[in-house]
């Protein structure tokens, strides 16, 4: 007689701070959130003796309920914590949103977890050890099958992360990382099962190989299920994107953003001489649709919930004009008072007379008559900082280059967005605006030749000359591939977040008109 087994495998990716049904923006019930896992991981541990449950990182930052438990609450259990001890993760992987908020707010919610957190390259510079511990853990079932997991986090986060947010780190080859360790636990454990949970991206097609991106080193999972013996399940993250699919005997998976999806994995084992083989692998990515919250944890979070709520519907000024975005792809291509007010507000917090911005959320819907905090963080969605860089002329035009590549024309002569930044994941706020410059952008001629003009203060800008340019601390350490800012000397470094300045901005003049300054043309 043959013994058979299984295993069940739910995972979460770039959840995002999202535990609570809701979406904030609108303040409308959603099927999303760790309230609603909770339910469907407490369901299929009651159907199964063997399961795992794992978080691939990107947990604690990107929904106003984290900004506001980071500035009113951080006395209190991270809550997004709270909801995984409740949930009962095997394991979490250190993705790279998790440095957000500082290395002392991760390392509380390391801490406060029943669970380890993985990362076999994110290093304590003195020792050469993995910095949170544990590069991997296993786990032995009653039947004896056992099954590793190690974690990887891509290694491009001193790319986009604040230099005080990761001092004392650093930040190995996620793939050579991954390569040694999968190799050693092999010869020391002899798992029958070894998963690889990795936050980063995959990229390369899983089935033509052809490239989805520059292959800069950010994502490597395409690599890693390709060229690292012994991966049986590559666990991915950091683009956002909806997959499932197998390279060699590698079964890859990649299950969403903002808890919207998990992925759910079942293996088959068949048992031959004592020994456990996989028989079979097969992957879903699930929705949450109709799933209920788990009262648990809405009501250990209600205290903080409620407390955001009154937060965020706070007005703090109002707007005389129109202010509000009705399409995300015309402001990017004719100047729009809410860019000019974002600009307006980098340029006084910080002396600078120029200033680069971006839309970061597409789903914008700019600022109402009424602006409340709400508006203010549904808009400005991430925890970014201000740095005054100082620029020469030259650098100022190969960014607005960078920036044009933004744009194509269409078949009909129109211009339409870059393929390359809407896949394998969305790059919107790639796309920057300038203010305190004029500056024309021909869409018709080859990337790096699309700047026609750029003036400053009604002269050319002069190629040599440098100028003191503000801009979000992400960009600054050249994220999106701005690789002309990175070392350049910081004059002014902003600690305040935007969505404070902001504020601010609103309780000093109350009252804001909607204007814009025509300084830039995008031409066909």
């Amino acid at each position: 007689m043959t013994n058979k087994a299984s295993i069940k495998i739910l995972y979460t990716s770039d959840v995002h701070g999202q535990a609570m049904p809701i979406i904030y923006g609108t303040n409308e019930e959603a099927d999303t959130g760790l309230a609603k896992y909770a339910t469907v991981v407490h369901r299929k541990r009651q159907e199964n003796d063997h399961l795992v449950v794992i978080d691939n990182g990107d947990l604690i930052q990107g929904t106003p309920f984290m900004t506001h438990y980071v500035k009113d609450h951080s006395d209190k259990e991270n809550p997004m914590v709270t909801a995984m001890n409740e949930i009962g993760l095997d394991a979490s992987i250190i993705g790279n949103h998790e440095f957000n908020f500082g290395l002392d707010m991760l390392c509380s919610a390391v801490k406060a977890s029943r669970y380890p957190w993985l990362s076999a390259n994110i290093l304590d510079e003195r020792t050469g050890e993995p910095y949170f511990g544990k590069p991997y853990i296993l786990k032995t079932f009653s039947n004896g099958i056992k099954v590793a997991i190690i974690g990887v986090t891509t290694h491009f986060i001193p790319h986009w992360e604040s230099p005080e947010h990761i001092k004392g780190l650093q930040f190995a080859d996620a793939y050579q990382t991954l390569k040694q360790w999968v190799q050693d636990i092999h010869e020391k454990e002899q798992p029958h099962l070894l998963i690889a949970s990795y936050h980063g991206g995959i990229e390369r097609d899983l089935e033509t190989g052809e490239p989805l991106d520059k292959l800069t080193g950010e994502n490597q999972a395409y690599k890693m299920a390709r060229e690292i013996e012994g991966i049986d399940i590559l666990l991915t993250g950091h683009q956002h994107r909806v997959l499932t699919g197998t390279l060699r005997d590698c079964l890859v998976i990649q299950p969403g953003s903002h808890g919207n999806m998990y992925g759910e994995i079942d293996v088959e084992f068949i048992q031959k001489d004592n020994h456990w083989f996989i028989s079979n692998m097969q992957a879903d990515v699930k929705t949450l649709e109709g799933i209920e919250a788990d009262p648990v944890i809405i009501n250990k979070l209600q205290s903080i919930e409620t407390s955001t709520q009154s937060w965020l519907n706070q007005p703090i000024g109002q707007i005389e004009g129109d202010m509000t975005i009705e399409d995300p792809f015309l402001l990017k291509i004719k100047k729009h008072p809410f860019i000019e007010l974002i600009q307006k507000i980098q340029m006084e917090a910080t002396g600078a007379d120029i200033s680069v911005t971006s839309l970061l959320n597409q789903d914008s819907q700019g600022f109402p008559e009424i602006v409340t905090m709400r508006d203010v963080v549904s808009n400005y969605i991430y925890p970014n900082t201000l740095v005054v860089l100082s620029l020469t002329g030259r650098d100022i035009k190969e960014a607005i280059e960078q920036s044009a590549t933004y744009f194509i024309l269409d078949d009909d002569g129109n211009i339409t967005v870059n393929p390359s930044f809407l896949s394998p994941k969305p790059q919107h706020y790639n796309y920057d605006m300038w203010e305190g410059i004029d500056y024309t952008i021909d869409v018709s001629k080859p990337f790096g030749s699309r700047v026609e003009t750029i003036y400053y203060q009604g002269k050319p800008l002069r190629m040599e000359s440098h100028y003191d340019v503000v801009l979000n601390n992400y960009r600054a350490s050249g994220g999106g591939d701005f690789d002309m800012y990175k070392n350049k000397p910081v004059v002014k470094d902003i600690h305040a977040d935007m969505v404070t300045l902001i504020s601010k901005y609103f309780n000093k003049h109350q009252t804001v008109q909607a204007t814009v300054t025509e300084n830039f043309v995008i031409k066909a």
